[in-house]
C-alpha cells in the first residue's frame, strides 16, 4: 500500500499541531517532525547534507529557527488526531539519557495508541553536543548503544546494561511490552549499514533526486538481505514536490518499489492563516492523489 506522509522542521507548537490537525483529515499517513535541542549562537559544524540537494536553504539551526521537542509535540498532535502516525526524523538520541528516552516513548506510544515512529540519528552539531556535555566522539556507538537499551525498556522485562556509554543495576520501566519501531535515518554508508542491521525502518536524510533515491534504497535493501535475509524494509524517502507536481510524478518512485513517500509540508501548509494553510494543504493533497481517510477503510 502506497503511503504519503509530510515533514516539517522549524515551525512553531502551535503551528505543528494545526497542521497535523488538517492532515489527519485530510488523510497524509505520517507527520515527521525535526529536531533540535538548542542552537549555538556561533558553530562550524557543517550538515552532512551539506553540498547536496537541500529542502531548506541558508542555516540549518540558526537564531530565526524555531526549535520544539518533537515528542512533546507528538503527544499533544496524539490528542487530537485518530490515524496520523507519528514520526521523528530524527531524534539526537545521544544528547539523552536512554532510559528518560524510553519512559516518554513508552508513554507516547500508549497514549497516541501505537503510532510512533522513533526515527533516531547520530547528530552533527558538535556544539550542541558540547553544551549539552555529551562527547561528540563515539555519537555513533552511543546511539546504537541507545537502542539497544530502549528496546530492552520497551520488552516491559527488568534488565540491567554494561555498555561502553551506559552502566546500571537491574531496572524496569514498564509492565508490559511496548512495540515501537525505530526507523534510522542518514544516507552515508555507515548511516545505511546501520540502518539495514538495526532499524526497523530507515528514512533519507535531506531531500535525495529521484536517481539517489533509488540508488540508496537499492543500497538498503542489499544490505537488508544480506543481514536479515529478507529485502522487505520500509524506506521513508523525502521528495521535493513543486507546483507541477502530481500523483502521476510519483508514480515513478512507486515503479521502482519505493512506496513510502514523504514530502514537505510547506509544499502546501502555507499562507497568512490557519484557513489558508489548510485550504492550500487540501489542494496538494487533492494533486498528489492522498485519499481521504474515508476512503482509506
Amino acid at each position: 500500500m502506497h503511503t504519503i506522509g509530510l515533514c516539517t522542521y522549524g515551525i512553531t507548537p502551535l503551528d505543528a499541531l494545526e497542521l497535523a490537525r488538517t492532515a489527519d483529515e485530510l488523510g497524509f499517513d505520517a507527520l515527521w517532525l525535526g529536531e533540535h535541542v538548542l542552537h549555538p549562537t556561533s558553530y562550524t559544524s557543517d550538515h552532512p547534507s551539506t553540498g547536496t540537494r537541500q529542502h531548506h536553504s541558508g542555516p540549518i539551526v540558526d537564531d530565526t529557527t524555531e526549535l520544539t521537542d518533537p515528542l512533546a509535540v507528538h503527544a499533544a498532535i496524539a490528542a487530537v488526531t485518530e490515524r496520523l502516525k507519528l514520526g521523528t526524523a530524527v531524534h539526537v538520541t545521544a544528547l539523552r539519557h536512554p532510559l528518560h528516552t524510553a519512559r516518554t516513548t513508552i508513554t507516547l506510544q500508549e497514549l497516541s495508541g501505537g503510532r510512533l515512529l522513533f526515527g533516531v540519528g547520530a547528530g552533527w552539531l558538535a556544539e550542541e553536543f558540547a553544551a549539552l556535555d555529551v562527547p561528540f566522539a563515539g555519537r555513533f556507538s552511543r546511539t546504537d548503544e541507545c537502542v539497544e537499551i530502549l528496546r530492552k525498556a520497551w520488552a516491559g522485562e527488568s534488565f540491567s546494561h554494561e555498555g561502553s556509554h551506559y552502566r546500571f543495576d537491574e531496572v524496569r520501566l514498564h509492565p508490559r511490552a511496548v512495540s515501537v519501531p525505530v526507523v534510522y535515518g542518514g544516507n552515508g554508508p555507515r548511516a545505511l549499514d546501520r540502518a539495514a542491521r538495526l532499524g526497523d525502518a530507515w528514512i533519507s536524510s535531506g531531500t535525495p533526486t529521484f536517481e539517489e533515491a533509488v540508488e540508496l534504497v537499492g543500497v538498503l535493501r542489499r544490505h537488508r538481505t544480506e543481514t536479515c535475509g529478507n529485502a522487505e524494509f520500509p524506506c521513508y524517502v523525502r521528495v521535493e514536490v513543486t507546483e507541477a507536481t502530481t500523483a502521476a510524478d510519483l508514480e515513478r518512485y512507486r515503479d521502482r518499489g519505493l512506496d513510502d513517500l514523504v514530502v514537505w509540508a510547506d509544499a502546501g501548509w502555507k499562507g497568512a492563516t490557519v484557513a489558508e494553510r489548510r485550504e492550500n494543504l487540501a489542494a496538494l493533497a487533492d494533486r498528489l492523489g492522498v485519499r481521504s481517510p474515508a476512503l482509506h477503510r
